[in-house]
């Protein structure tokens, strides 16, 4: 099969935080060696057997969209100019799936799917949660249904909480199930030593903006501002927010850094992000690292941790609290770390079990186009 993989945003190289888990999925498709794999997406290192999409004109237009901060971000922050380059984006994208000898297009984000032909080629579409708002936006829904007619097509959220509006969207013109992403065995394998700390060390990794932080700071101040334990944030500032002084703040972190040095030593987790979230990469690392996660109740959030494995959903400063301060103990937080981790080797498992979901999807795609 002949296979283009989509996607707005890529990591420029090892250490870039931006679209890891893009990387991950091309890099485990590679692994699998039975189709011909071709990659529309802004520069970044792509394993040997992957073959580039983008001619010059692509990537140079490609490489000044990430230096802005990308599409999402260019709308949050100057709408107009973000409305222009997502125009000219799907014109782009159009273009190269146009000229593309592909068989199966694999389409990253709900949205890209309104670049495709119409040319009756199968498409696998994938969906976070932020595509959930746009769904909200009147007219996108007959516009991406315009481009499902005639074509063997499965959009595949990463999480099950997004299947009920995508199905009541979608689903008469596509199969919609749950495909969720995998995680490096390197996590699953990774050995803790909290234990050593002198005071519990809690993460947030995530990029700061109002939205995702949330109330962090007002919630658990009672708790970190005391000293009785460390705050450690991790991530690029992409909103001006004033950070307390008890908080630290170390910017940007590869994966590499995080489960070399952070994820060891830390006790937890924590993120209180009021942002729509599909299910959040980090989150999925910490869990197969045996890391407790305590958590907003955020639909995303409630899907990972609803049943209580590996993590603590709150809604108040006092459940925060409480969590913190409950997962201090070392003996009750390694057994819920543990259980986190066993529940995502059953249920998530690694990026080579995610490509072995997306070819069996793409033979089956393949078929009905036949």
């Amino acid at each position: 099969m002949r296979v283009l993989l989509a996607s707005s945003s890529y990591p420029a190289n090892e250490s870039d935080w931006k679209s890891v888990f893009i990387r991950n999925q091309i890099d485990a498709l590679a692994r699998l060696g039975d189709m011909q794999l071709s990659v529309w997406a802004p520069p970044g290192i792509l394993p040997r057997k992957v073959s580039r999409a983008t001619d010059k004109h692509d990537e140079d237009w490609l490489n000044r969209l990430m230096a802005r901060g990308g599409i999402a971000h260019l709308l949050r922050k100057r709408p107009l100019l973000g409305i222009g380059a997502a125009t000219s984006l799907l014109r782009l994208m159009r273009r190269a799936f146009a000229r593309s000898e592909a068989e199966i297009f694999h389409v990253n984000w709900l949205q890209n799917a309104l670049a495709l032909p119409h040319d009756g080629r199968p498409a696998l579409i994938t969906a976070l949660g932020t595509d959930m708002q746009l769904l909200r936006i009147p007219g996108v829904r007959v516009m991406i249904r315009n481009k499902l007619k005639g074509r063997a097509a499965a959009i595949c959220p990463n999480a099950d909480w997004m299947l009920p509006p995508l199905q009541a969207a979608f689903g008469d013109y596509a199969d919609v199930r749950c495909v969720p992403f995998g995680i490096e065995e390197c996590w699953y394998s990774m050995q803790r030593s909290f234990e050593l700390n002198p005071r519990p060390k809690w993460l947030c990794v995530t990029r700061l903006t109002a939205g995702k932080v949330g109330p962090l700071f007002d919630w658990t101040a009672p708790y970190f501002e005391s000293g009785q334990a460390e705050l450690h944030l991790l991530g690029p500032m992409q909103e001006r927010i004033k950070l307390p002084s008890w908080v630290r703040w170390h910017g940007p972190v590869s994966p590499e850094q995080l489960q070399a040095t952070w994820f060891p030593q830390a006790h937890g987790l924590i993120t209180l992000s009021q942002h729509p979230e599909g299910r959040p990469q980090v989150m999925l690392e910490a869990l197969a690292s045996g890391l407790p996660i305590v958590a907003s109740r955020l639909p995303a959030h409630q899907d990972l941790l609803g049943d209580g494995e590996g993590g603590v959903l709150v809604d108040s400063p006092e459940g925060a609290l409480a969590a913190l301060r409950a997962l201090a103990d070392p003996v009750a937080n390694r057994a819920l770390g543990l259980r986190g981790r066993a529940c995502m080797l059953a249920e998530i498992g690694t990026w080579d079990d995610c490509a072995g979901r997306y070819v069996a999807l793409y033979r089956q795609l393949h078929g009905h186009a036949r």
